[in-house]
């Protein structure tokens, strides 16, 4: 009896992986053909570019291409985020597969013909506008996995979610959106997503790789806000008053040694950074009050935790010992980027498969932070980095994100799209095994 179970389920799994064989050759074909409106995509999303909870034509162009691949759309959740749904022929697990839209407030420098020349307002402040992080590949490549994967839907084992998330970069002063907002308006529900795969391409990772990390590989992101009240005096007698420019460079000074000497960095990694500092009007007033803002990056909760405590103690003690007061906020933005264990494992064959077992490897945890990580804590998830360096390029002077200078290669694209499809036509042939 033993013998015919065993023989049954060897029939059943070979013919399983002859299904998953076939799908990924057809996804091979598929990614090749669409390769340059990937690239089409990606150009026109980066030309025109709109920030956070501002993506109204974004949006728009996204939705109206999903409805001509015959999906079901879904709009304005968190405000400007697109969903589209599509059901396989057959049963099986709901996927989501995520991309964010939003560009950053920098002036573009990169000399393509499709460089940004938008302009808009951020906080009061006229700004240039440009994707200086690769959200337009993102939802580019995601575009091109809707249109790969349309194409498979007689083989599909269930249902794909493909989320296009407004807001990434976070919400203007007054406003929410983002990951956390689409997830209480439920984007993770209806049907119900039982997993979820994102990627983000990087500019200092070469073309053809992909790193990944089980547990914990982008950091929590805290901000603080310190504001150092002190009493305003003529700045030829300083000793009439307190000076809270004096207070804050001693703050500022205080609350590095957090990270160099109060936390055990050997356990985790962690980042405290002052980003901006405003006080005073003229040369001559020491004025009454200092304001600063800054960012701290964690890797635990424990460690999270202690910094925040730390960070109040240093900057109200600093502030006392100079007959000066400081106040305190610390806001929770977004938690730790938690890959989960047991999905990394059984999806890393997948990866491989994708970019080639010698393209992908390993990465350290990175200390910059994403909203993914509210998915993830909703449902198990898996978040990696793509390469978008040129081949040859020094990593060392590649521009980093973020930063006027930002440029991508855009032959990445398709192992991005190659990857989520893959992910996506694996984990429904797992759950079917």
């Amino acid at each position: 009896m033993k013998k015919y179970i065993f023989l049954a389920l060897f029939v059943v799994f070979g013919e399983n992986m002859m299904a998953q064989s076939k799908l990924r050759s057809q996804i091979d074909v598929l990614a090749d053909k669409g390769e340059a409106q990937v690239i089409a995509w990606r150009r026109d999303f980066h030309q025109f570019p709109e920030l956070s909870n501002r993506e109204f034509k974004t949006a728009e162009k996204i939705a109206n291409h999903l409805r001509k691949l015959g999906l079901e759309v879904q709009t304005g959740i968190a405000n400007t985020g697109v969903v589209g749904i599509l059901k396989g022929d057959k049963a099986g697990p709901v996927v989501a597969l995520r991309a964010d839209i939003d560009a950053l407030p920098l002036v573009e420098r990169v000399p393509v013909a499709f460089a940004s020349k938008e302009k808009a307002v951020y906080n009061g402040q006229e700004v240039g506008v440009m994707h200086a992080c690769g959200h337009d590949s993102h939802t580019a490549m995601l575009l091109g996995a809707a249109e790969v994967l349309v194409s498979l839907k007689k083989d599909l084992k269930g249902t794909v979610k493909f989320i296009f998330q407004p807001c990434e970069e976070g919400a203007p002063e007054g406003e929410e959106g983002g990951a956390k907002l689409m997830i209480e308006q439920g984007v993770l529900k209806n049907p119900n997503a039982e997993v979820i795969f994102g990627l983000h391409i990087n500019s200092g990772i070469e073309v053809g790789q992909i790193k990944y990390k089980p547990q914990g590989i982008m950091a929590a992101a805290d901000r603080f806000q310190i504001k150092v009240n002190g009493k305003g005096t003529h700045g030829s007698t300083p000793w009439t008053g307190i000076d809270p420019i004096v207070a804050a460079a001693q703050i500022i000074n205080g609350i590095q040694t957090i990270v160099s000497r109060q936390v055990a960095l050997t356990d985790d990694p962690a980042v405290v950074t002052v980003g901006a500092i405003n006080g005073g009007v003229r040369n001559n007033i020491i004025p009454e009050e200092v304001s600063m803002i800054g960012t701290i990056r964690t890797f635990n909760e424990a460690m999270q935790q202690k910094i925040h405590e730390k960070l109040v103690l240093t900057a109200q003690k600093i502030a006392e010992s100079m007959g000066a007061s400081a106040e305190v906020k610390i806001t929770r933005q977004y938690p730790v980027t938690y890959n989960h264990e047991q999905l990394t494992a059984d999806m890393l064959p997948t990866l491989q498969a994708a970019a080639g077992k010698e393209n992908v490897s390993l990465t350290k945890a990175w200390t910059g932070a994403e909203d993914f990580s509210f998915y993830q804590k909703q449902i198990p998830g898996l978040f990696f980095f793509l390469g978008g360096m040129a081949k040859g390029t020094d990593s060392n002077l590649a521009a980093p994100h973020h930063t006027p200078d930002f440029k991508l290669d855009e032959s990445g694209f398709k192992l991005g799209v190659k990857t989520l499809c893959y992910l996506t036509v694996d984990y429904m042939e797992r759950k079917a095994k």
